[in-house]
């Protein structure tokens, strides 16, 4: 999902689990590049464009909000949740209108170490809840990756009891393999599964959560299908500032860029005969994976 992509035909699908009543519009909207860059996006051209994609949303659905606990990395953790308070607060109408999903799940102080124990996950859910300040509820919580020294259902138990807390509603998985979501399902209502899908984020495992997903009556939350901006054609290394995550990527170096401008070129050649952007072309080829995509 990004913050600000073209427009593709518009559609809907329904959550799983707990959530199974409650309809999403397709696409989403992730927020994490508004905050997680050497240049936030200031607020007034934040709110235009979260504004902009709910209003496009028809009444009996709501628009898919994708953050993260994280999303303001290392030297402000907590940036694109203050940012969806800041705008719920000049907007309180507008809440109603969203399902907001967010990750979280990682150490206090680290980003890239996953600690699914049951203090942490409290800790977690608690600091999201924080900066929220009561201006939008947390609609879902999942962690943003699959703690390896805990089994999946205890973490999932872990969650379960927080949402008998009252401290958010509905429980998602992020990164998680198939045979990892049909052992998280097992225990826990899973409203939705979050991993990369895109034209170059295609790879086996992928089909087979999307698959499993599928028989499970759980969507898939496919992030990153313009490829974090690449596939749109428009993105250049030069173009990134220092600091920005893409140049820590093995996609984003210059031997991958020049490989992977291949595919870039296929899609433009494509999207050029269809008459529409790269970026409509992506999206559209993400949610024709499945209805439930």
């Amino acid at each position: 999902m990004s913050a600000s992509t073209a427009t593709t035909e518009s559609s809907s699908t329904v959550l799983g689990g707990s959530a199974s009543n409650v309809k999403i519009h397709r696409p989403g909207l992730g927020l994490m590049m508004l905050t997680w860059t050497p240049n936030p996006v200031p607020d007034e051209q934040a709110f235009a464009a979260i504004k902009a994609a709910i209003d496009l949303v028809p009444a009996d659905e709501k628009l898919l909000i994708n953050s993260g606990e994280f999303y303001g990395g290392q030297e402000h953790f907590t940036a694109n949740l203050e940012l969806i308070a800041r705008f719920f607060t000049k907007y309180p109408e507008l809440a109603d209108r969203t399902f907001l999903s967010v990750k979280g799940g990682t150490t206090a102080t680290a980003i890239h170490i996953v600690d699914g124990s049951p203090e942490n996950l409290r800790r977690s859910v608690d600091a999201v809840n924080k900066a929220l300040d009561g201006k939008k509820r947390l609609d879902l919580f999942e962690c943003a990756r699959v703690d390896p020294k805990i089994p999946i259902e205890q973490v999932m138990e872990s969650l379960n009891g927080l949402v008998k807390e009252g401290k958010f509603d509905h429980i998602g998985v992020s990164e998680i393999s198939a045979e990892t979501l049909k052992k998280a399902a097992a225990v826990a209502p899973i409203a939705a599964v979050e991993i990369e899908v895109s034209p170059w984020s295609y790879e086996e495992e992928t089909k087979k959560v999307i698959a499993t997903a599928e028989d499970l009556k759980i969507p898939v939350i496919a992030y990153s299908p313009l490829g974090r901006g690449f596939l749109t054609g428009q993105l250049k290394k030069e173009d990134l500032p220092e600091g920005d995550m893409r140049l820590r990527f093995a996609r984003f170096q210059d031997e991958a860029m020049a490989h992977n401008q291949k595919i870039v070129d296929a899609l433009s050649a494509i999207a050029q005969k269809k008459g529409v952007s790269n970026a409509q072309l992506s999206l559209a080829w993400v949610t024709n994976l499945g209805p439930h995509v």
